[in-house]
């Protein structure tokens, strides 16, 4: 799915769920994105971006962060300018992973949870988690860029079951499709 012959320009994804009870560790979720090259888009990741970094290059960050889920609506939100990364980039995957400091936690352990991923105004993906409730971490969305340059999008989303340095190793090595 992509909008039109450019394809997807400018992308956002946000993210929300409610803070932990008063009485228990708060619930701390992460937006993740991983890119890959040209030569490896299957291989290892050639950046990460997460809540304390960006692309070298800054077509990816955060432009909004939270360690709690405390506030109103999408607490969380992760711009990716797809139309200037280089030529030699082609996939971006987008993933959500929650911090394990506290003991496990998974989807399911979460209220009112959900990912949303537009381009303007127009929604590419809006997701509550509920497929995923024994999972500790997802993929979201990948971004690839066509035989054109265009970028399109793939709704991606996928469960996995470990902490988010090891989710960013795994996230984008499979195939989607």
């Amino acid at each position: 799915m992509s909008s039109g012959s450019q394809g997807v320009v400018k992308a956002e994804v946000r993210l929300k769920w409610d803070p932990s009870p008063w009485d228990q560790p708060p619930h701390h979720l992460d937006i993740i994105a991983t890119t890959y090259s040209a030569d490896a888009p299957y291989g290892r990741p050639v950046y990460v971006v997460h809540f304390d970094s960006r692309s070298p290059d800054g077509t990816i960050n955060m432009s909004r962060h939270s360690q709690t889920g405390q506030g109103l609506g999408y607490v969380e939100a992760m711009t990716l300018e797809l139309d200037r990364l280089a030529p030699s980039f082609a996939r971006v995957v987008v993933g959500v992973a929650i911090h394990q400091n506290s003991g496990p936690k998974t989807f399911g352990d979460l209220s009112n949870a959900g990912v949303l991923v537009v381009e303007g105004y127009r929604e590419l993906l809006k997701d509550d988690f509920a497929q995923l409730a024994g999972s500790t971490a997802t993929t979201v969305a990948e971004f690839t860029r066509d035989a054109s340059g265009a970028w399109e999008f793939h709704e991606f989303v996928r469960g996995f079951d470990s902490d988010p340095v090891l989710f960013t190793a795994e996230m984008g090595s499979t195939t989607p499709h």
